[in-house]
């Protein structure tokens, strides 16, 4: 099964709290206990998230997080490649592949569209979009041509 990782599922959920707050600055505690999620959790989630540019942390008697930029400027692609790295469906999705059968495989080209695709769905969706769930009923098919 493809899926992100739950700290990637993690990450979006705590961006999503700094970003339905946007004026405040939210301790890990706070950030934590607003999410769901566990403090030490909410931690290790921050430091990639830090190193991204996508939350700063201020010191200080009134420290703690926020957003660097609106959440109608972060996507979601930001937050997975901060929290998993560059994103690569298969081993011969990134530009250079360490697989023992890359020079005579057929369907290399195809899962790099795939991945593609995958990457420009991710970064089409912004964290101010995932403040605002669709319902069932408006969630859209994405139709992909595969070449062949």
């Amino acid at each position: 099964m493809l899926r992100v990782t739950k700290l990637t599922d993690y990450a979006t959920v705590v961006m999503t709290v700094l970003a339905a707050r946007p004026d405040e600055v939210l301790s890990a505690t706070e950030l934590a206990e607003a999410a769901g999620l566990e403090p030490p959790t909410v931690s290790k989630l921050l430091k990639p998230l830090a190193q991204a540019g996508l939350v700063e942390g201020l010191r200080g008697v009134r420290g703690g997080y926020r957003l660097t930029r609106a959440a109608s400027e972060i996507t979601l692609i930001e937050i997975v490649e901060a929290m998993e790295g560059p994103l690569a469906i298969t081993e011969c999705s990134q530009g250079e592949s360490h697989c023992g059968i890359a020079s005579q495989c057929g369907v290399r080209s195809n899962w790099r569209l795939i991945n593609d695709v995958v990457s420009d769905a991710l970064r089409a969706v912004t964290l101010a979009q995932m403040l605002h769930p669709l319902p069932l009923a408006d969630r859209r098919r994405i139709s992909v041509d595969v070449v062949s």
